[in-house]
This record gives C-alpha cells, structure tokens and sequence, in this order.
C-alpha cells in the first residue's frame, strides 16, 4: 500500500527538502511551498502579481536562506579566487562586492557568483543553490597547493533580503549603518534588530535593497522586525515567483536559462565580467580570449510578445517561419502589462529584427506563430 504523502512525486521531492530557519514562519504565513534545489522554499503567499508589484513600489521581504555561502580565507585566497573565477579578486578592496562567475577550461559556465571580501584574507561567496556543491569542490581542487582553506558554511547562514524602493526606509530605524552611506555592491558588518549580521546593498530584482546574512537562530526576529517596521509603507513578504517575473524584467540572467555550461559569458552579454588583463592565469583563459575575438554563434535578446500569449522556457524563436533561436526565460510582465521574454537568435537575426516592422519575429508559443518584436535589455529599470 502506497502511502498518501508520497504516493505524488512533488510532494514527496517537498517532504524531503531541506528546511530554512524561516520555514515554520511561512508555513504560519500560509504560503506555498515548492522544492526548489532540494530546499522547501515559499513560491508565493498569495498573489504573486500583488508580490512583484509591492517590489516595484514599496518593498519585499525574501527569504534566500537557500543560496550558497562558501568561505574562502587564508593568505593566498584572493590568488586562489583570482585562478578559480574569471573576476580580479585580488583588485577587491574590503567591505565590497562583485559579480563574477566560475567557468570551466572550455570557457563554459558553471555557475554566476557574488564575492564579498569581508577582510584581505577572507571571502564570501555566493552560490546559485543548484550549484552550492559543485562550486564548493571545484573552488577546492583549484585552491590546491595554495594556502587557501574552503569551507561550505551555509548551514551557518539565513539570508534575507528586503528589496524596493521603500528598502531604506523601512531597514533605516532598525539598523546601526547609516544606509545612505552604504554603496551598492558593498557589505558591512552590522546589528539589525539586534542581531549582528553582514549587511550588502545587493539584490536581484532590479530595485534597490539589501541583503541580511544572518546568524539561523536570529532569521524570525530579523524577518518579524522587518515585517513590522514595513506594515504601513505597502511591505509583502513575497515568494521565488515574483522573484523571477522581477529579475527577467530586470534582465537579468538565471543559471540553467541563460547560463549553463554550452554558454560563455561572451553569448549572455556578459562579457564584461572577464578579466583577461588580470596578472596570471585562471581557468578558462585561454578559450574565453579566443571567444572575445570572434563573433558568437548566438546572443541573447529580449523579446516583446505582441498577443497575451506567454512564451516559456525552451519555445523556438522564428524569423520567417524558420527556427533562429530559443527562449530562456518568459513571462507576463506585471509592470510593462505584456508577456516578455529572453532568447538566444543568431546574431544576424537579432541585427536584423532591430529594425524590422514586418512582423517576421516570432514565437512558436504551442503550434502558433506569435509575433515578437526585438526590445532592448533590461525590460525595466528603475527610476534614479
């Protein structure tokens, strides 16, 4: 006899997860919950159109406990980072951050990370959850012979993030950093709602905000504080859903979407954060500077549908009825009222349907050729 509880495979893939320091308080919140990365994370508490538009205008409360932390300390950490990743580590002055990614020696990528770097022998990085563990030994095996010692330490960590436009003012009254000094993309050690935590001005939702890494038994006063604090200015807790119609209309790129091991930063747009002129050598060079000098097979667009049809993960673009390229990423935009969407084409394809009017841009949405039209990344961007 099959029992209930397991006999549906999803639930079953739940009952298994790995619990946050905030699950019971979304559980109390009524929100849905998912298995995502082998974590129990909340997808939505209620609407996720009402989550995402919160963002946008005032503010929401995330719970990120899922994500990666890995430490990297000891004399020759920044060198080990600068020969595992594509950034310049070494070049990172203490108490700031960057966005980099880990590669493999085909130029490959394998995971897109943050690096804080807490001290000039201590480094923070974080992982896609997904990727957690595969980061961790591969930062491993690429510190060998280094003094350098990497350890997983997200069991150590609750991370929670408040992001919107009303961020500051709600975190302001409960923290001991004078935020308008914090600069985006820095970290600081600091107490918020008593607590002491690392306080970073990132996020991923295309808004300003700020990022809590939080010491597990002190996560529900942290997140009750917030809550509390934010009640009157329009403050939702909100769910991995809005997080993601947020950070595509943001532009910004989702590991295993727009991002994956077949793509280089060059394909993504990214390139930018490959630092070939950095001293020494790091893996991956010498294939991602032959890939900066050619042209891609495909670059990433962004596409306008023009029907309320949505175009998924993994539907053919079209360019005169021929295929061209795939969608990464789509979905019904909350703020630009129309379904948008991410995909590679070709780069004569997205040169040419620049300037096209003709309707040639299409999405194969379930048998249907939907006209597209070519629009600028980011979808959206927030008002200075």
């Amino acid at each position: 006899m099959t029992d209930a509880a397991t006999s549906d495979p999803e639930a079953a893939g739940a009952a298994k997860a790995r619990r946050t320091p905030l699950t019971h308080l979304h559980e109390q919140l009524g929100a849905t919950l998912t298995d995502f990365a082998g974590w129990l994370m909340p997808l939505r508490y209620g609407s996720e159109t009402a989550e995402h538009k919160a963002v946008r205008t005032a503010a929401g409360l995330f719970d990120l406990s899922h994500m990666g932390e890995i430490v990297v300390t000891g004399p020759q950490a920044a060198g080990a980072l600068d020969y595992a990743l594509v950034g310049n580590l070494s070049a990172l002055k203490p108490g700031r951050a960057r966005y980099t990614m880990i590669c493999a020696a085909d130029g490959g990528v394998l995971d897109d990370l943050i690096v804080y770097r807490l001290a000039d022998e201590e480094f923070l990085v974080v992982a896609n959850a997904a990727n957690a563990a595969v980061v961790t030994g591969l930062l491993t095996e690429r510190a060998g012979g280094l003094d350098a010692a990497v350890t997983d330490q997200t069991a150590d960590y609750a991370l929670i993030a408040i992001q919107g436009p009303a961020a500051a003012r709600i975190l302001g009254p409960l923290t001991s950093v004078q935020l308008d000094e914090v600069k985006y993309y820095a970290s600081y050690p600091a107490v918020v709602a008593g607590a002491d935590v690392l306080l970073a001005r990132t996020g991923y939702t295309g808004e300003d905000g700020f990022e809590i890494f939080a010491r597990p038994g002190d996560a529900e006063g942290i997140w009750a504080a917030l809550a509390a604090a934010g009640a009157d200015e329009g403050l939702i807790p909100a769910g991995l859903a809005a997080r993601d119609t947020l950070r595509l209309e943001a532009g910004m790129p989702l590991y295993g979407n727009e991002l994956g091991p077949d793509l280089t930063p060059y394909e993504a747009g990214l390139g930018r954060v490959v630092k070939l002129d950095k001293p020494g050598d790091f893996v991956g060079r010498e294939a991602l500077a032959a890939r900066s000098e050619g042209t891609p097979e495909r670059v990433l667009v962004g596409l306008a549908i023009q029907s309320r049809r949505v175009a998924r993960h993994g539907y053919p673009v079209l360019w005169d009825g021929s295929p061209v390229g795939v969608v990464t990423s789509g979905s019904p935009s909350p703020t630009l009222g129309r379904p948008i969407a991410m995909a590679y084409v070709t780069p004569q394809v997205a040169a040419e349907a620049a300037d096209d009017t003709s309707g040639r841009l299409a999405v194969d949405i379930r048998g249907n050729a939907e006209p597209a039209t070519l629009v600028p990344l980011p979808f959206y961007r927030k008002s200075q």
